[in-house]
């Protein structure tokens, strides 16, 4: 008989990278946009499947999102699902403007998804990032959205969440963690 995997084998089974293999802590190379467009069209495309297929083994209820490294690819690509609403896709996004104002929740990752940590972030984050035609825009993201898209673009940096922790902090397991599938709350934000 054998015994139940942890939820980061299932990861690894999907498909996903797991902790300790090197993309995960490499920066990503951006794309030459448009010229890489159908090899960035391919990469998101695979984001996306890849999201699929973790849907089928979690419940997100706070949204997920997913980076290139996370499949192996060292490009500057990301998806974020949230929770509610569009996907959102991220090609070589760029951090504008954060905000001061920021918050403290807890965060997991698809490459080790047995462990849970609280991750300061800043509530509002400005992204510069490119579409398929290589047009620039400049999207602004608040709270939870904001969250997502620092996680994701800190991947494409080759950081990964547990360097953002605060200093003396540690991860939790999953078993001790109580928000699986509940959604961040914030407060008012301040000078909004």
């Amino acid at each position: 008989m054998t015994t139940p995997s942890t939820a980061s084998d299932t990861m690894k089974s999907i498909g996903i990278v797991q902790e300790g293999v090197p993309v995960l802590t490499e920066p990503t190379r951006p794309f030459e946009l448009p010229g890489e467009a159908a090899e960035a069209r391919e990469i998101v495309a695979a984001l996306h499947a890849a999201a699929d297929r973790a849907a089928t083994v979690h419940t997100f209820g706070k949204g997920m999102g997913v980076a290139a490294p996370q499949i192996g690819v060292g490009r500057r690509a990301a998806i974020v699902r949230p929770a509610e609403g569009d996907a959102i896709t991220l090609l070589n996004p760029l951090v504008a403007e954060e905000s001061s104002d920021t918050d403290e929740q807890f965060e997991g990752c698809l490459s080790f998804f047995d462990v849970r940590g609280k991750v300061p972030r800043p509530r509002m984050l400005r992204v510069r990032h490119q579409d398929f035609d290589g047009a620039w825009q400049t999207t602004t993201f608040i709270d939870g959205l904001a969250r997502l898209v620092a996680h994701e673009v800190d991947h494409l940096d080759g950081v990964l969440y547990v360097a953002r922790m605060a200093p003396g902090s540690s991860t939790i397991s999953v078993a001790e963690y109580k928000g699986t599938g509940q959604n961040w709350r914030y407060s008012p934000r301040s000078g909004a």
